[in-house]
This record gives structure tokens, C-alpha cells and sequence, in this order.
């Protein structure tokens, strides 16, 4: 089989990471790059030694020798293009959140679950070998029955643009959708719930919040109305739950990350620690991650496709392994993200149903970016 032909939609410094981690599989070609940036494209263009370059992401999907696209664009344009890509016949990679409202994230997987191709959304979390060895732990039953569990993301200053990185857009909601939660919070909610097992939501609460000083003129610039700070807790069916706190901004000295917890055990993701109690000795382990990682690369079949997001991705377009279902886990935390902000709207908790039943699209249909030029989306 020859390298698989991708095209990058979006040029920027998500879509630089990308490239970068694409430039490492050998198996895979950068055929293409997009974005209706002309300074961005060109110099990607360069950097990569990509030569076929459009303004227009219409045109790249035109070309038949792409096997899939990435999306690396704002948060509120990967639903559109995703599937404006899907039904061109490609399969789609995009950058997390998965989309800025559980119905976008919905349509986007129910377009690619109907057309038959792969759909593939940028967890990163799921990939280190912390998370891996968490996951081994908990399919051995060490932990018991899960009850509890625990999604945390902390910065003390860490808001884009205002504290002096990244671009305007994304603490702007028209592009964003939203702040802490979407950029940060993604990855922590979602690693939780890959590997409790995709518990099924049933109940939402929470609260948001944007209190903390900033520049003034970036504000003004910027037009910053997303949360610094999202709180929420989940109710499972079966019983499980879980709390959420995620800080771009906060008054305080870090706190602990995220963990799990169960009947028989507990396990801490950051740093990546195993806790038991028996009788009345209190068990803290902690594990050779280096030499785990050795090992499972010598004995294990296919371990190197589940190390990288892009590298799975790969491995999946190649027919070497079947694409975890990181689709199905964004569409859960696009869920439980919304029912937090509902929540926060309607001041009292939310359940699942009126999650779904209240979401609205918040994709955009017609925006103006990069050198002024008016680009028209497909509704979905």
C-alpha cells in the first residue's frame, strides 16, 4: 500500500502541530494544505515542503487522490467543513472540541457513521502511556466498582490572547463556543470517561465563571466572553459521578489532577499513582512507566499506533488497527460541556434529554476571515 495521501485544512498553530507530528509517520504524505490565510499557508507551505496549496478548503476536497483531511480550524467551523469533507468522500481527522454544540457534534458523527467513513477527533490525552497503564489497571478489576471520579485542569494565568498568546478568536464565543472547558477541560472530561467506559450522562450541574483581571485593550480587541473557570458535577446512570473543575485563570497554588476511584482501588492520572486500602494498611504505588512502555513496545502487537493521535490515525486509515471510538467520546463531553453551561443559563440541573432537546447549532455559515475574504458553509 502506498502513503496515505492527507490534506491539513487550517494552517495555524494548532495546524502546525499537526503537520509536525504528521512530517514523523512515514506512511503518511501532506499532499495538501488550506487556509484562507495567505502569509500562514505560504510559510507552512515551506516549512513542510508541501507544494499544492489552496485558499479555498472546496477545492482541496476536489482532489480525488486525498484519502483524508484534517480540520484544524475554530471551534465553530469544524462541524461545517467536517462534513462538507465526509460527503467529498474523505475521511475526516479534527481538532478537539469536537464541534461547538453537542447537536453540531451530533450531525458531524451521524454524517460519517451514514456515509461510511472514518471520523476521528484530536484526544491527546488518550494517548500517553500513563493513560494506558490507568486503563490496564482498571480492565484488571483492581479498582472494583466505579463510583467516583474526578476532571481537573488547573493554570493559574493561562488565558489565550489576554495573557499574551495564541489568537484573539479563541476566547471569542462566535468562534470559540467556549473557553476553559473547550480548550483544556476536553481533554481531562474525555479521558475520564475512555476509561470509566463511556458511562451514559443522565444528570448535569455547574457553573462558570470570568472574574479575574485582564489587559484591558486585549479585552477590547478581543471581545472575551468565555469562562476562565468551569465547575460542574455528572450524574451517571448506573451510579457513577463526577466532578469537574477547569482553571485557565485562578487565585490559587496548583491542586491536585484528575483521578478515579473505586470500590477496591483508586488511581491518580498526574502524576500516574495506584492507591488501596486493606484492612488497616494504606497501600500508595507508584509505577516504571519507561520500563512499561519498553516492554509493551517489544511484546505488544501494533503498541506504537496507539502512542500519537496522528500515529493512530495512521495506523487506522491503513486498515492496521481499528480507530478507537474518539467520536463517540467527544460527542459524550460535547454533552456534558453544554449541560454546564445550560445549567449555568438556567441557575438548576440539567438532565440528558434537555441537553439534547436544547442544543442548538452554533456553526457558522458565513465568516469573514483572513485578508477579508467571505467564505459561504454549507448548513448541516
Amino acid at each position: 500500500m502506498g502513503r496515505i495521501k492527507i490534506g491539513v485544512i487550517g494552517t495555524g498553530i494548532i495546524g502546525k502541530s499537526h503537520l509536525e507530528n504528521y512530517s514523523k509517520i512515514p506512511e503518511v504524505e501532506l499532499a495538501a494544505l488550506c487556509d484562507v490565510c495567505p502569509e500562514t499557508l505560504a510559510g507552512a507551505a515551506e516549512r513542510f515542503g508541501v507544494k499544492d496549496t489552496y485558499a479555498d478548503f472546496r477545492d482541496l476536497l476536489k482532489r480525488d487522490d486525498i484519502t483524508a483531511v484534517d480540520v484544524c480550524v475554530h471551534n465553530n467551523l469544524h462541524a461545517p467543513i467536517t462534513i462538507a469533507a465526509l460527503k467529498a468522500g474523505k475521511h475526516v481527522y479534527c481538532e478537539k472540541p469536537m464541534a461547538g454544540s453537542y447537536k453540531d457534534a451530533l450531525a458531524m458523527r451521524e454524517a460519517a457513521a451514514r456515509l461510511g467513513l472514518k471520523l476521528h477527533i484530536q484526544l491527546a490525552t488518550l494517548y500517553s502511556r500513563e493513560n494506558w497503564i490507568a486503563k490496564d489497571i482498571i480492565d484488571k478489576g483492581w479498582l472494583g466498582r466505579i463510583y467516583h471520579a474526578r476532571s481537573v485542569g488547573y493554570r493559574r494565568r493561562g488565558r489565550p490572547y489576554v495573557d499574551g498568546y495564541a489568537t484573539k478568536e479563541f476566547v471569542n464565543s462566535k468562534y470559540s463556543a467556549g473557553g476553559a472547558l473547550f480548550d483544556m477541560g476536553v481533554y481531562h472530561i474525555s479521558q475520564i470517561l475512555f476509561l470509566a467506559g463511556l458511562p451514559e450522562v443522565e444528570r448535569v450541574t455547574g457553573r462558570t465563571y470570568q472574574e479575574n483581571p485582564m489587559d484591558a485593550k486585549r479585552r477590547e480587541i478581543s471581545g472575551y466572553d468565555v469562562e476562565e473557570l468551569g465547575l460542574g458535577f455528572v450524574n451517571f446512570a448506573g451510579g457513577m459521578s463526577l466532578d469537574i473543575l477547569e482553571a485557565w485563570s485562578i487565585n490559587v497554588n496548583p491542586f491536585d489532577g484528575s483521578f478515579i476511584v473505586g470500590s477496591e482501588g483508586g488511581v491518580r492520572l498526574e502524576p500516574l499513582s495506584f492507591h488501596k486500602s486493606d484492612g488497616d494498611l494504606a497501600m500508595d504505588t507508584k509505577f516504571d512507566v519507561g520500563i512499561y512502555d519498553y516492554r509493551s513496545r517489544m511484546l505488544r502487537d501494533h503498541y506504537d499506533a496507539y502512542k500519537s493521535s496522528q500515529g493512530h490515525w495512521a495506523a487506522a486509515l491503513a486498515g492496521e488497527v481499528p480507530l478507537l471510538d474518539t467520536s463517540g467520546t467527544a460527542l459524550q463531553t460535547a454533552l456534558i460541556s453544554e449541560g454546564i453551561f445550560m445549567s449555568q443559563k438556567l441557575g438548576r440541573e440539567v438532565t440528558a434529554a434537555e441537553i439534547k432537546a436544547g442544543s442548538a447549532s452554533r456553526s457558522m455559515t458565513r465568516q469573514d476571515v483572513g485578508g477579508g475574504k467571505a467564505i459561504e458553509y454549507e448548513a448541516i
